[in-house]
């Protein structure tokens, strides 16, 4: 195969990838449930009852050897599954049944519609009737009042889509409540009572412990006293089935499904300590007063849920980005009715065309455009722009922002899930939702983990029994190697790291949508970018017209004419400059868009073509006198559009020429790009002579000019080829395919939706600077994630020996296995310290 049919493949594949990228745009949340409904159905499901790596990983299994099932990944910070099947193969619920048969739960999912059509109790009663005859549905209430309908659905059951077509077929209307900020203050309660129930239990596991432990550091002073016995049995006791019971029923799960995990452990040690002690309370004629290790399997029990408890705490901070986020949603709106008079209505409710009025310090309610008054907005939780930015008619405002000193009225543009709030909270949670590729390998590493951990503690005890020491040191040696053994450290080092991560720079205006685009960002050693609103501003303005009969204003007219309703930069800077000439236009026919070459349309009745030399070449005609003209204009960094006339007499009749600033901080850009040894290139379909005044302005390494759009796929995967780690930099259409091929696209701010689809990152900010912070703060995470990786396997390397060779108490070792996860967790949360150094 040549290389070229081996790149035209590649191009192919990479364009492949991106559309297959942009039908999963279209994902829905549904409670805690997201559906995607295309070809290769996908589904994030929460779970319930993992407690360390080796969960995640068994459940991965169990999932990854189903018929139908595609990939799988069981994020354990997060606490769901994403996992992409074929419906025609294995439905959900058979997916939601595969993992309760694991041993873990998948809990139902509180789903609400807003019902039209209802006018009284026999109309709630038959929709009633309809929703709970669905299989799947464990409960359905209809308020005819409020017209909402309230369901349970069980793991696997209907989706949302299902439950609007049977409310549908009965003859009423119905659409999902959007309450996302609500359903987070539920979730949050719900975490509250959680974290109280945990801290009454640990509170007595502590008290009850207490009096057992005293004693062996009284030991340890010289000072020997002890409960009785049988007091110390029963304190013991009601502990290790009291307090401990949370660890019993996911222990017995994993028995079951012959893997293991961190419970595994647990129950295992404590009980050994447990057991032993009760055996010579019960056989020994003083109840085996000395002997007794009440305290080791007490304490153990307390630490580790002390542990639990503070890395449930923790844990609950790495989501704060999205926590915030959910928070600029304001509850209300006002809306300005036919009649001119203004009305509150619930944010949700605010529909694309309304009138929304912003008053002076209120958060602005929808994604709209100014119809009146002018005001700053403070869009820093948004874009991570600090200063606040001003906006007049005719611009548009971001919901979420935060209206300043003006009082100001918006039509609303887009709302609800289309809206660019919900757009960057559904992108955070695609992202913490995700898996690097360095997870792959801790999951295989603590598939094994817990087994291999057994498999030590059958070793210390047998080596220690024939050592001569005893069946009891043996088994106390052998607790200490169950209990400091810890997957959880493991399974929670890289997920905790990329909320945070991910979080971290949502704050900072950068959106990264995916773990791997996150891990590969900082390898990358070439940075591509786009020239025309990359590096430029991308409003370019009319410097020169020339005409090759003298009549210059003719040739803007009829160029304006033709591109009339076109979004191209070049095209409004033409009609801008016609409109500042009070210039009156014609109405283009035939127009046709003609990609990386320019255009054709009649105008008049005059068949044009407007568009680079490619366009005219390929119409052989001969730029003549003109090229010494459009040659200067070029030097000086304009890009030069030809105006021609096809027919009886196809001839050229002028040249226009625009230019397009250089951003403030392009510059400074390209410049902390070479001090991190990143080699810059700029890729455009611009002419040469322009493209060059840039790039020698901004010390670019390498400029590539007069590349089609179609080509520019092509020129990624030639530098992929050369062995280079490449991002490609671009906020076009055009753009786009580029995007995806390169190893991470990164997409401008006020850029098309197409590239930021396609991109693995998303600045909010049209700021070249950016991109360098991008960088960085995927070098940190990843820096962190080695950091928790580092530490937790060395922890483990460390304590194992030490606890096999006996020289750890079950207790200290206990208390080591509680700090182990939360000292990963408290390590990622550091990555919130980061800033942006733009």
């Amino acid at each position: 195969m040549s290389h070229s049919q081996a790149t035209t493949e590649k191009t192919q594949a990479t364009t492949e990838k991106m559309k297959k990228q942009n039908q999963t745009e279209n994902d829905r949340r549904e409670g805690a449930l997201y559906v995607n409904p295309v070809a290769e159905d996908r589904i994030v499901m929460p779970i319930r009852g993992m407690t360390c790596a080796s969960c995640s990983a068994r459940i991965e299994t169990v999932l990854g050897k189903m018929d139908g099932v595609g990939v799988a990944n069981v994020n354990l910070a997060s606490e769901q599954a994403d996992i992409s099947f074929d419906s025609e193969k294995v439905s959900r619920a058979d997916l939601a049944a595969a993992i309760v048969k694991a041993g873990y739960s998948v809990p139902a999912r509180k789903v609400e519609l807003s019902i039209s059509g209802m006018t009284c109790a026999s109309c709630s009663n038959r929709i009633e009737k309809v929703l709970n005859a669905l299989e799947g549905v464990d409960s359905a209430v209809v308020n005819l009042s409020t017209e909402r309908a309230t369901m349970e659905v069980a793991p696997g059951g209907p989706r949302v889509v299902d439950l609007i077509g049977a409310v549908v077929k009965a003859g009423y209307g119905a659409k999902v409540v959007e309450d996302n900020e609500a359903r987070f203050a539920e979730e949050d309660a719900e975490a509250a009572a959680r974290a109280r129930r945990d801290l009454y239990v640990l509170s007595a596991s502590a008290l009850l412990s207490l009096p057992l432990v005293v004693p062996m550091f009284g030991h340890l002073a010289g000072v020997d006293f002890a409960l009785p016995p049988l007091a110390q049995f029963l304190l013991a006791t009601i502990v290790q089935f009291g307090a401990g019971a949370r660890f019993y029923r996911p222990a017995w799960a994993a028995v079951r499904a012959f893997t293991g995990n961190m419970d595994v452990l647990v129950v295992m040690g404590t009980m050994a300590a447990w057991g032993l002690s009760v055996w010579y309370v019960f056989t020994k004629p003083d109840g085996g007063a000395g002997h007794l290790y009440f305290e080791a399997s007490a304490a153990v029990i307390t630490l580790i849920l002390f542990g639990k408890y503070l890395e449930a705490r923790a844990k609950r901070g790495t989501t704060g980005a999205i926590r915030a986020l959910m928070r600029l949603r304001p509850d209300t709106a006002r809306l300005i009715g036919a009649d001119g008079v203004e009305v509150e209505v619930p944010a949700s409710q605010v529909t694309s065309g309304d009138i929304v009025v912003i008053r002076p310090g209120e958060r602005v309610a929808v994604d709209g455009v100014i119809i009146q008054g002018m005001s700053s907005f403070d869009e820093s939780l948004l874009t991570g722009e600090s200063v606040p930015v001003s906006r007049n008619v005719g611009e548009t405002v971001t919901g979420g922002a935060i209206n300043g000193d003006g009082l100001v009225k918006v039509r609303a543009t887009t709302v609800g899930a289309d809206s660019s709030l919900s757009k960057i909270i559904k992108l955070i949670q695609n992202a913490q939702a995700s898996k690097a590729p360095v997870q792959h390998l801790v999951d295989r590493i603590s598939a094994i983990f817990v087994p291999a951990v057994i498999v030590i503690a059958m070793g210390t005890f047998a080596g220690w029994t024939y050592g001569g020491i005893g069946i009891e040191g043996a088994i106390i040696n052998a607790v200490a190697v169950l209990v400091i053994a810890c997957p959880c450290a493991l399974g929670l080092a890289t997920p905790t790291a990329i909320m945070v991560g991910t979080g971290t720079a949502a704050r900072h205006g950068i959106l990264i949508k995916d773990a791997e685009s996150l891990e590969i960002a900082h390898h990358v050693d070439t940075v591509v970018f786009d020239k025309t609103g990359t590096l430029t501003m991308g409003r370019p303005t009319i410097s020169d017209v020339v005409s090759v009969d003298g009549d210059a204003e003719n040739v803007l007219r009829i160029a304006a004419s033709a591109q009339q309703g076109s979004e191209h930069p070049l095209a409004k800077a033409i009609l801008a400059r016609a409109k500042d000439d009070n210039l009156t236009l014609s109405a283009p026919e035939d127009f046709k868009a003609l990609g990386g070459r320019g255009l054709q349309a009649r105008v008049d009745g005059r068949a044009l073509i407007i568009g680079n030399r490619r366009l005219m070449k390929d119409n052989a005609l001969d730029p003549g006198a003109q090229e010494a003209q459009a040659a200067a204009l070029e030097n000086k960094g304009n890009t030069v559009m030809w105006v021609a006339e096809l027919g009886d007499n196809p001839r050229i009749l002028g040249i226009i020429a625009a230019g397009d600033a250089i951003k403030d901080d392009a510059a400074h850009a390209i410049d902390r790009l070479k001090k991190r040894g990143v080699k810059s290139v700029m890729l455009t379909g611009d002419n040469a002579r322009a493209a060059k005044v840039v790039g020698d302005a901004l010390e670019i390494d390498r400029v590539l000019a007069e590349v089609l759009p179609e080509d520019k796929a092509r020129e990624i995967v030639r530098l992929k080829d050369g062995g280079a780690t490449v991002a490609m930099v671009g906020d076009g259409v055009n753009d786009a395919p580029a995007l995806a091929a390169a190893d991470v696209g990164i997409a401008m701010g006020g850029g098309t939706d197409v590239a930021m689809h396609a991109a693995g990152v998303t600045l909010m900010r049209s700021r070249p600077a950016l991109i360098a912070d991008a960088l960085d703060i995927s070098g940190a995470t990843y820096k962190k994630i080695r950091q928790n990786l580092f530490w937790a396997f060395i922890y483990n390397v460390i304590a194992l020996p030490l606890a096999a060779s006996g020289l750890l108490n079950p207790v200290v070792a206990g208390a080591a296995m509680a700090m182990s996860s939360v000292s990963v967790v408290s390590s990622s949360l550091m990555l919130k310290r980061w800033k942006a150094k733009l």
